[in-house]
């Protein structure tokens, strides 16, 4: 984990608390740019969230701080995430059960509120895989 962003400094970070200005071709080729450098810091996230939310822009912002939350959980894991969250691949009760999984064991309230809002829409669009159905999972 990256120390927060200094509030005086309040330029966009990336996870790994490096400044965007500090990413360049050169740094690249010389080596000094790693994987962590090319993910977002969530405090950016959380700052892009606050000004939609001022400006007005309440589904944004909610956006901004479900994608904070985000940085927070291991890439394998998101992957299964979204693979559970593809049509006819997870039951209405498997749904409800990651949302609060996300919500209470991962700090990720946004996320668990966007994945029952997902099971809703699924179970009325017939998009659910059926209770009794077992993929092998």
């Amino acid at each position: 984990m990256c120390p927060p962003e200094d509030a005086a400094d309040n330029r966009p970070r990336t996870r790994s608390g490096r400044a965007l200005d500090e990413l360049t071709i050169e740094a690249l080729r010389e080596g000094r740019v790693a994987p962590s450098d090319l993910s977002i810091h969530a405090e950016t996230l959380h700052q892009q969230a606050r000004i939609a939310e001022e400006s007005g822009y309440r589904q944004l912002a909610r956006n901004f701080r479900r994608a904070a939350e985000l940085t927070r959980i291991p890439d394998a894991m998101l992957a299964g995430i979204y693979e559970r969250l593809r049509p006819r691949r997870s039951s209405y009760t498997e749904l409800l059960a990651l949302a609060q999984e996300m919500a209470a064991l991962h700090d990720a309230p946004e996320t668990g509120s966007y994945i029952r809002d997902a099971a809703e829409a699924y179970r009325e669009e017939g998009l659910l895989r059926p209770e009794d159905l077992d993929l092998g999972e």
